[in-house]
Formats: C-alpha cells, sequence, structure tokens
C-alpha cells in the first residue's frame, strides 16, 4: 500500500480535459492543480499511459512531457506484471467480450493501469463507467469491478484533493 500517492490517472482524464472542458487557454488552473497534485504525491500516471499521451503529437503531449513526466510511473515491476497477467487472463475467459475488444484491452494502457492500481494500493481515475453488458470494449469500471479496485472520475478526484480554482 502507498503512503501517499492516492490516484491513478486513465489517459481520458487527460485527454478529455485538454479537449473539452479544461482547455489549456481556458483552465490553466486544473493543469497546474494537477502538477501540484503530482509534486505532493497524491496522483500520478503510468508510462503505458504518457506512451498514449505522446501519439497524440499535440499540446497535451507536450504538457505531459514537459511538465507531467516525472509523475508517470513505471509499469515494470514484478507486482504489477503478475497483476496484468491475472488481468489479462481473466478478461479473456470473460465471453460477454468480443475478439476486437479483448484484442484492444490487450494492446492498451487500460490492463496497465488497473493492474498497477491493484498492485500499488491506488484509486483509479477515468472518465469510463461501468458497463455490465457491453461487449464491444473492455471498460476499466468492469475490470475494476472483478479485481476490487476503486475508481472515481476527475471531479471526484478534484473534489476529494480538495482543488479549487481561482
Amino acid at each position: 500500500m502507498n503512503d501517499s500517492v492516492s490516484y491513478v490517472l486513465d489517459a481520458n482524464v487527460f485527454i478529455e480535459a485538454a479537449r473539452r472542458y479544461y482547455a489549456f487557454d481556458l483552465a490553466p488552473g486544473f493543469w497546474q492543480s494537477l502538477i501540484d497534485c503530482a509534486a505532493a504525491e497524491q496522483i500520478r500516471s503510468i508510462d503505458k499511459v504518457a506512451d498514449e499521451l505522446a501519439k497524440g503529437k499535440d499540446e497535451l503531449a507536450d504538457w505531459a512531457e514537459n511538465n507531467f513526466a516525472d509523475a508517470f510511473a513505471s509499469t515494470d515491476s514484478n507486482d504489477v506484471t503478475q497483476s496484468y497477467a491475472e488481468i489479462i487472463t481473466w478478461v479473456t475467459g470473460q465471453v460477454q467480450f468480443s475478439g476486437a475488444a479483448k484484442a484492444d484491452f490487450a494492446q492498451g494502457a487500460d490492463g496497465w493501469l488497473v493492474a498497477f492500481a491493484r498492485a500499488k494500493g491506488y484509486t483509479v481515475v477515468t472518465h469510463e463507467e461501468l458497463a455490465p453488458d457491453v461487449r464491444r470494449k473492455v471498460p476499466i469500471p468492469n475490470v475494476c469491478n472483478a479485481f476490487g479496485v476503486p475508481y472515481i472520475n476527475t471531479f471526484q478526484m478534484l473534489r476529494a484533493l480538495g482543488v479549487r480554482f481561482n
């Protein structure tokens, strides 16, 4: 269990904020709060999410590389790798998800995110929602529920951390 970091952020937390409600030019306070919370060791993300953000080759990719790089934790540890293997085994065994959904999940950061949170005792922050009957995607909350990993959305995290934009 970690002592100070509470939350590990999904790529969609960054992407949705940048593209929609917390655009860099409109809400610089949001981005500064992420930097500050990371510096206070309250939040982080993972290397696989950093890789996904870098593919965008945009303002968000630049921000992540220049302002948040130290907050992307490595997933290269035995506890995370073991947890990831268990998660992939579970996902593969679920008849509900299509083959394409399983393949997408195995190739992306989502499984690693949940594995990291599970291994390190964090709460996942994502905009995905529990979808018990979905076939076309493997939602992070479905996996979190199966493995007892807590998850919340960005707004719940900001409130829990007492973040205020002035």
